[in-house]
Parts: C-alpha cells; sequence; structure tokens
C-alpha cells in the first residue's frame, strides 16, 4: 500500500496513493493508523482523494479506527472522499458516524477545535 504521511506539530496528514481500499488491507490500514497513537502527536487527517473504491470491511476498520482514536483521546479526521465513496458509505449508513470533511483545511481545523476542546475539558477536571 502507497502512503505519504506528512508530519506537523499536532497532527499527521496520511494520503493513501491507492485507487481502492479493499478487505485485504485492512489489517495493514488498521495497524498503521493505530501506530500513530503511540507517538507524542496523536491526531490524524486520513486524506482519501485517490480512493475510488472502497469495500464493506475497509469502510468498517475505518470506522473501528475512528472510535479508538477517539477513546484515546486523539482526532481521527477523513477528508477528500470522492463522491462514489460517499455515496457507498452514505448507503452504508456509515458516513453520518464518521468524523468526513470535504477539504484537508477543513480536516486541520477540526483538529485544533477539539485540541483546544481537550485542553478545556482537562482545565475543567483538574
Amino acid at each position: 500500500m502507497q502512503v505519504k504521511i506528512d508530519t506537523k506539530e499536532k497532527f499527521h496528514v496520511i494520503t493513501i496513493h491507492e485507487s481502492e481500499l479493499t478487505a485485504n488491507m485492512t489489517e495493514e490500514i488498521h495497524i498503521s493508523l493505530l501506530t500513530h497513537l503511540k507517538n507524542r502527536t496523536k491526531n490524524v487527517v486520513l486524506d482519501l482523494k485517490d480512493i475510488k473504491k472502497l469495500d464493506d470491511a475497509a469502510a468498517e476498520t475505518l470506522i473501528n479506527i475512528q472510535q479508538t482514536f477517539y477513546e484515546q483521546g486523539a482526532s481521527f479526521v477523513i477528508c477528500e472522499l470522492q463522491p462514489e465513496v460517499q455515496k457507498m458509505l452514505d448507503g452504508m449508513g456509515l458516513l453520518e458516524v464518521m468524523n468526513e470533511v470535504p477539504t484537508e483545511m477543513e480536516a486541520i481545523d477540526i483538529i485544533h477545535m477539539e485540541e483546544i476542546e481537550r485542553e478545556l475539558l482537562e482545565g475543567d477536571l483538574g
């Protein structure tokens, strides 16, 4: 699987350079994305602009990864979904539970807002 990782101060932008995400790729996706939770910079923007087809198992894996990130106090935002992938996810009822936005810039904004929210919540608890 071809992947480009661009590391910033508060997040990583991970772009998957494949035309399709299939069931046999899900373990590799799972392992490669969850390893970021062990880093100091945990937040991830997943750019799927090159993905033209996503199978059910890969879609479910992305939802599970997103849930794991939020359980660990980190952000996971998907951006640049192609219309055919959006339609497929919507048909499965998954688009509404995904943290998904049209552009990378919007994904970065969400990560910054969630970071501020976590800091405020920590301040209230501390």
